[in-house]
């Protein structure tokens, strides 16, 4: 089986309050957009690494860390104990830039739990298939139905959003400079909106500049002047809205007319025009 796990933006992302348990109450909307990952499972033959039941090949861009970390592994140990799964081998291609504020990894989770439950007829209902999602990440849960939604909690209690961007383009710049979640976190002080980001996103868009918000943005941009540069010059070529995505470094303009030369703009960068 093959799927092709989408990546998501933030139209705003408020950090409320810390919670007992180590992480953050958030608000956010969370928005689907057509980046994509591709996923192939296929059952294994019999060779196998010596104690693996899920064996992962990695191409496209390259990915950091032990294979028995990814979330895509994670996910199938996972079920593994709740249900009878046989030996596998899943090959990953990454298309989403990582480090972004875009969900690859979180995408690629949730995926993977749909793709499990499909293939071997589990039969889990997608109440539960949120919950082992969010077990794994706090916005992995999203990517079980990655439909406009209004998220509260980790980012796992989801509403729909009555939001439609299609009618737009929309330009990711993800700059070559990698921002830790963890970090970004520490540096923000939880406060509660004076509008609901889920109230601004029903606004006309023109509207949405002066009041959607992303708490991360202050400390990271503080930290790296230039994925400021980044949203201005969005701004400075036509974007009506522009912001950082998650906790970056990933920035999304929203344009009616993209620039034919956008792409010469960010020589750098990675660009996506959706």
């Amino acid at each position: 089986m093959i799927t092709f796990p989408c990546a998501k933006i933030n139209l705003g992302l408020n950090v409320v309050s810390r919670r007992t348990d180590g992480y953050h109450n958030l608000e956010t909307v969370f928005y689907p957009v057509n980046i994509s990952d591709r996923i192939e499972i296929t059952v294994a033959d019999g060779r196998m690494p010596e104690g693996k039941a899920c064996a992962l090949t990695v191409e496209g861009m390259p990915v950091t860390g032990n294979a028995d970390d990814n979330l895509v592994v994670k996910a199938y140990n996972m079920l593994a104990k709740d249900y009878s799964l046989p030996h596998v081998h899943i090959n990953l291609c990454k298309k989403i830039p990582m480090q972004a504020g875009m969900g690859g990894g979180s995408s690629d989770c949730a995926y993977t739990i749909r793709m499990l439950n499909d293939m071997f007829g589990l039969d889990i209902p997608t109440e539960r298939m949120i919950g082992y999602a969010a077990s794994l990440g706090a916005d992995c849960a999203f990517f079980i139905n990655p439909v406009p939604s209004y998220a509260e909690g980790i980012g796992d209690v989801l509403q729909p959003a009555d939001i439609d961007l299609s009618g737009y383009r929309i330009v990711i710049v993800k700059p070559d400079i990698p921002v830790s979640t963890r970090e970004a976190f520490s540096l923000i002080t939880p406060a509660k909106p004076f509008k609901c980001c889920r109230d601004i996103v029903r606004q006309p868009i023109d509207t949405w500049r002066d009041e959607l918000v992303n708490d991360f943005e202050k400390s990271i941009f503080a930290l790296h002047p230039e994925i400021a540069a980044i949203k201005q010059r969005l701004y400075d070529t036509g974007a009506i809205y522009a912001a950082m995505s998650g906790s970056g470094s990933a920035l999304f303009g929203i344009f009616k007319d993209v620039p034919a030369d956008i792409r010469d703009m960010f020589k750098d960068c990675f660009v996506a025009i959706l």
